[in-house]
């Protein structure tokens, strides 16, 4: 199992630099693994393509069909949002410097990463990447 970020399971639904790279990681080396609030973030993505005119609603509809069938088959595993994991990702955030810049889902994703034992995350964000060793993480971009 791979944990990655959201930026990553949206290049398995959407035709975007990289995605033949994701989704070749996928096959490659299991199922990718998430926080459940990465469910909602993907959402947005498509609603994102969809207010820019990229996607149609027919569209984005079957994104979430093809999107919920793929977690049904456990092609993507979700990690819920419990009380733990919210006070995990707090109490890192307090021992994070001063100069390091990190968005509240960006940590939660790095505090389910690390408090489900992975060792990497996947991501191209580079602010989630560059915070990952402050959580005992590795940062790997296969899109670089």
């Amino acid at each position: 199992m791979i944990y990655c970020d959201t930026a990553y399971l949206a290049r398995l639904y959407l035709l975007e630099p990289g995605s033949d790279k994701v989704r070749a990681l996928q096959n490659s080396d299991g199922p990718f693994a998430c926080s459940a609030h990465g469910r909602v973030e993907l959402a947005f993505v498509f609603h994102r393509k969809y207010r820019e005119g990229i996607l149609g609603a027919g569209q984005i509809k079957e994104h979430m069909r093809q999107f919920e069938s793929d977690s049904a088959a456990e092609l993507l595993h979700w990690f819920a949002v419990s009380e733990d994991l919210l006070q995990s990702a707090a109490r890192a955030i307090h021992l994070l410097p001063r100069n390091v810049f990190l968005r509240a889902a960006d940590a939660l994703h790095l505090a389910c990463a690390r408090d489900h034992g992975f060792k990497v995350i996947y991501s191209n964000d580079e602010r989630l990447l560059a915070a990952a060793p402050r959580f005992g993480l590795k940062g790997k971009n296969i899109l670089a």
